[in-house]
């Protein structure tokens, strides 16, 4: 009898789903944008968006709060599209994009949000050679296989709100804002097959 029951439960945990383990993703470039946004004067609010973003995901389906990401940003990729204005902006009066290069974010800590497919994702901002930590709002919008390069695809929106002056770059506060809104549209390919998609 505990033959039979010992091998009864050995079939049942073969036959039972395996969660998915965690997946690691790459950024599609191309498909993934951070958008600024501030107010100027009280009159307008500008935009301007970083079109360099690479980064990595590893994302737990199964349980999200596993999850991770690391992302990179050129500071000289912003673009406003106003050629004098994205010179200002990579000038010492804002990014300084000679001496700091790069802005980063990288998750410390993921949490569930309001509804399932919402999560706080908290991690280490670094702009302009300061480090501060941030927290994002996301919403997952989808995960499945990608149609077009039939590989496994997740993507995100996120939004944040930073006070620039934290991180240094406080020319023109108040009559422009210190505070800076970012919206964030992400889309990432499984790590692999997006490497083999860049051999083709």
């Amino acid at each position: 009898m505990i033959r039979r029951i010992a091998l009864a439960t050995a079939v049942a945990l073969a036959a039972a789903p395996a969660f998915a383990a965690t997946t690691t993703y790459t950024l599609d470039p191309a498909h993934t944008q951070v958008l600024l946004q501030w107010n100027h004067f009280g009159f307008s609010n500008p935009t301007a968006q970083f079109g360099s973003v690479e980064g990595t995901l590893d994302f737990d389906q199964a349980d999200p709060t596993k999850s991770s990401v690391d992302v990179t940003i050129k500071t000289d990729s912003i673009n406003a599209n106003v050629g004098k204005f994205d010179e200002h902006l990579k000038s010492a009066d804002f990014f300084d994009v000679a001496q700091f290069p790069v802005a980063t974010f990288k998750s410390t800590k993921v949490s569930k949000g309001a509804s399932a497919n919402r999560l706080k994702v908290t991690g280490d901002l670094t702009i302009h050679g300061v480090t501060k930590p941030t927290t994002l709002d996301v919403k997952i919008n989808k995960v499945g296989e990608h149609p077009m390069r039939k590989a496994p695809a997740v993507g995100f929106d996120a939004t944040t709100m930073i006070m620039r002056s934290d991180f240094g770059i406080g020319k023109f506060v108040p009559n422009v804002s210190d505070t800076v809104n970012i919206s964030i549209t992400v889309e990432a390919i499984e790590a692999k097959a997006y490497a083999e998609s860049l051999k083709k």
